[in-house]
């Protein structure tokens, strides 16, 4: 849902992705009040994730801004997959226990012969890298113009009650296909109609930073 912070407007938020043939695509996102919706209430801490390989279908990317409960805003780049499959999967957050010290909860799946898959997956994130490849992707797209109807990623978001753009609101990509190999990233929020975990692990060890967390 679009909201307002105060009197703060986001007027900008650049999102770069590295395709594998080492062009970089760097997208300007206009976040004017009420260009874009924000897509969730996060919880106010980010997570990191890797993916050795995610193949995705119906992709598109655009802006938008998750707000925590007291009303920080976040932006946000949205990436959204009507179907994805992903090997070698990790997802690891770092809590502070106080005297206890700080633990990293870590969830790895798709490691074995089957990979984790997803469907009408949306990830909104503030970091990537990877190597990428991309299927009939059209750049600078109108992010009013995306496919929102039943089975996208985005008719899911549509349907959980978050505000799509209307008009020429802001600056999206999209393509066929995106195939991302080596992913690293850091995200505020994940969610999926449905999301297979094959192979799932989860621990909670002490510490954090590097060999701990996922990167």
């Amino acid at each position: 849902m679009s909201q307002t912070f105060g009197k703060t407007r986001w007027r900008r938020f650049a999102v770069v992705m590295v395709p594998s043939i080492a062009a970089t695509a760097a997208i300007g996102v206009s976040l004017a009040n009420s260009a874009l919706a924000a897509s969730f209430s996060v919880s106010g801490q980010s997570f990191k994730v890797t993916a050795a390989d995610l193949d995705g279908t119906g992709f598109s990317q655009f802006g938008g801004v998750d707000f925590e409960a007291n009303g920080t805003p976040h932006p946000v780049a949205i990436s959204s997959f009507d179907h994805a499959t992903i090997k070698g999967l990790c997802q690891s957050v770092v809590t502070d226990l106080g005297p206890l010290g700080k633990w990293t909860l870590v969830l790895n799946a798709g490691n074995g012969d089957k990979a984790v898959d997803a469907k009408q997956l949306l990830i909104d994130l503030n970091q990537l890298n990877a190597d990428a490849e991309f299927t009939n992707i059209n750049i600078g797209q109108d992010a009013s113009t995306l496919p929102s109807g039943d089975g996208t990623a985005l008719g899911k978001l549509k349907a959980s009650g978050g505000k799509l753009p209307t008009g020429a609101q802001g600056f999206a990509q999209a393509a066929d296909r995106a195939h991302l190999s080596g992913v690293q990233q850091t995200a505020w929020a994940t969610s999926a109609g449905t999301f297979t975990l094959n192979g799932l692990k989860l621990n909670i060890n002490k510490g954090s930073g590097a060999g701990v967390e996922c990167y």
